[in-house]
């Protein structure tokens, strides 16, 4: 009999181990570690999607009691302005996280616009391929699986290296070991990626 895979919502994890460091991140978490030498006590963070933005800046905010806008393109423009104010009169930093930073982020507040002018801006890059096989082995062992060693190195060079796509391998292999009733292969990797469509050729 063959189990079907029922798509799960996992927790999201908010402790410091959860966030992996890598070339692609570490200038944004440098720079938030110095956050008490921040000149302007406010941040924009910008970067892809599923990057780990989001963790990292909830684990800011606890240690750091500040406050954080997440998706702030979508917030009243107002709110903002009146948070980043408030920031600097309380020395409280303001983290916001965005896609993009002005002016492909399009401000209509002019008051905001400039003070976003004056807020640093850090950058989350796409995976690196040490963190993508990192990534791997760390989701799937949050799912209660595990990775045999040489399944990072097969792996890398024979998928895409985003976020998006480092969460499409693990969503694929979860279900392959869900339906096998199996422990993770190489072998077995590599027919489930195949079969989604996700393996190319290294």
């Amino acid at each position: 009999m063959v189990q079907i895979a029922l798509p799960l919502d996992w927790p999201v994890a908010d402790r410091d181990e959860d966030f992996l460091i890598s070339e692609a991140n570490r200038s944004a978490f440098d720079h938030l570690k110095r956050w008490s030498l921040w000149p302007v006590m406010a941040t924009l963070i910008t970067g892809p999607r599923k990057s780990g933005r989001s963790m990292l800046g909830r684990i800011f905010v606890r240690k750091t009691g500040g406050r954080l806008f997440d998706d702030c393109e979508q917030h009243d423009e107002e709110d903002l302005f009146h948070a980043w104010n408030d920031a600097q009169a309380r020395r409280r930093p303001l983290l916001m996280i965005a896609d993009s930073a002005p002016p492909a982020w399009r401000v209509a507040l002019p008051d905001l616009r400039s003070r976003l002018a004056a807020t640093p801006h850090v950058e989350i890059g796409e995976p690196d391929d040490s963190l993508v096989g990192d990534l791997i082995v760390k989701l799937l062992g949050d799912r209660g699986i595990a990775v045999p060693r040489e399944l990072p190195d097969f792996l890398v060079p024979r998928i895409e290296r985003s976020y998006v796509a480092v969460l499409q391998v693990v969503e694929a292999l979860d279900r392959a070991v869900l339906s096998n009733h199996r422990r993770m292969t190489v072998a077995m990797a590599k027919r489930a990626l195949q079969e989604s469509g996700i393996l190319r050729r290294a």
